[in-house]
């Protein structure tokens, strides 16, 4: 199709895809046609609920006429077969994070989408909530200057401490690195570059989890990832940087410091909105603080709204295929750092991605 709104087909019906349905069938530029999912009750359920016209399996969907655009909200072990079988069938691919769980499998997607000519995007669209895309165009403005220094953290008690079912988050492919992580090394990309190496430290509290509560609770949980992870990252700007990410401790602190030649600015991470706080060099106190609530929403799908718009373009999306394979591939060299025990080159990049307009609005983007 070359006009009209982009078709879109959502593979995955579990819990995330309300956030997703909620934005997506509200939007005036995406026309949502399927819901897939391997129980096919619930994604009937789904169907209903949201008004979509079919449900089924995915060959079902991916044999929708007309179908443009396959939102793969799988499970990170299938995130790469789902998004094969959509680009084999002739539709652009928006998969949840991470991209795949290993760099072949990503490359295989990226160069079989370039080969089928569609494209690819990813989560976390995080970064183009309104909190970091005012904080991209403040640092793009030189409001603190030459960039010189980042300080992120995320840690808190864990999944543990309030899932029903934590186990995929102590698994392979998540943690706090693979499952938190993205928000943090995504934004950091978006806003400082691409990044040139890593090296991290990794521990692990405890070797089992308890479930808190639910019909499993008491039952134990494997732990098969570092569930503390400190890094220091290089970027090829010359950007210095030192992050955490952990489940292992009781107090929850969430933070994104970026300072420059002229300034601090803290940058708000954890969700589409929220405050950007400028303190100029020799101020005690802010001169800028950002408290615009976000036109786009708070709820995932945003990056679907605009790589329809993408689509429609002839461009890539924002939240890019090439920027979250060099977010995992970011992501693996932290892993390896740390079995390593030394630094870690990161060989992938992206090209600069240009901030939205302030006025961009996912509830009324059209095409």
């Amino acid at each position: 199709m070359t006009g009209g709104p982009v078709r879109v087909g959502i593979i995955g019906a579990g819990n995330i895809s309300d956030e997703y349905l909620t934005t997506l069938t509200a939007a005036p530029g995406i026309e949502v046609i399927g819901v897939a999912d391997l129980d096919l009750a619930r994604a009937a359920a789904q169907a209903e609920k949201y008004g979509v016209p079919f449900s089924g399996d995915t060959p079902g969907l991916l044999a929708l006429p007309g179908l443009e655009l396959v939102v793969n909200l799988t499970i990170p072990a299938v995130h790469a077969q789902v998004a094969l079988d959509a680009i084999a069938a002739g539709t652009h691919v928006w998969g949840e994070k991470p991209l795949t769980l290993d760099r072949a499998s990503a490359r295989a997607v990226l160069d079989a989408a370039e080969a089928a000519g569609v494209r690819v995007g990813n989560a976390p669209d995080t970064v183009l909530g309104h909190g970091i895309q005012h904080s991209q165009r403040l640092i793009a403005d030189g409001r603190i200057g030459t960039p010189q220094t980042v300080l992120t953290l995320m840690q808190g008690p864990g999944p543990d401490a309030w899932h029903p079912r934590p186990d995929f988050l102590f698994a392979r492919g998540a943690g706090p690195l693979f499952d938190i992580g993205p928000y943090y090394v995504t934004a950091l990309a978006l806003l400082l570059g691409p990044i040139e190496s890593v090296q991290a430290q990794g521990h692990r509290a405890f070797d089992v989890r308890t479930v808190p509560y639910g019909d499993r609770a008491g039952s134990s949980v494997p732990v098969e990832v570092w569930t503390h992870v400190s890094v220091l990252t290089r970027f090829r700007s010359g950007v210095v940087g030192t992050s955490i990410y952990s489940f292992d401790s009781p107090v929850r602190r969430q933070l994104f410091e970026v300072t420059g030649s002229g300034g601090t600015l803290t940058v708000p991470v954890s969700g589409f909105d929220g405050p950007s706080v400028l303190v100029p060099s020799g101020q005690p106190q802010p001169e800028a603080v950002d408290l615009m609530p976000d036109a786009s929403g708070r709820l995932r799908g945003v990056g679907v709204v605009e790589m329809a718009e993408a689509i429609r373009a002839d461009r890539d999306p924002r939240a890019s295929g090439a920027l979250a394979f060099h977010v995992l591939d970011t992501m693996l060299a932290i892993e390896e750092s740390i079995e390593a025990g030394g630094p870690v080159s990161v060989t992938s990049g992206f090209d600069p991605v240009p901030p939205l307009d302030p006025q961009w609005d996912a509830a009324t983007a059209t095409r």
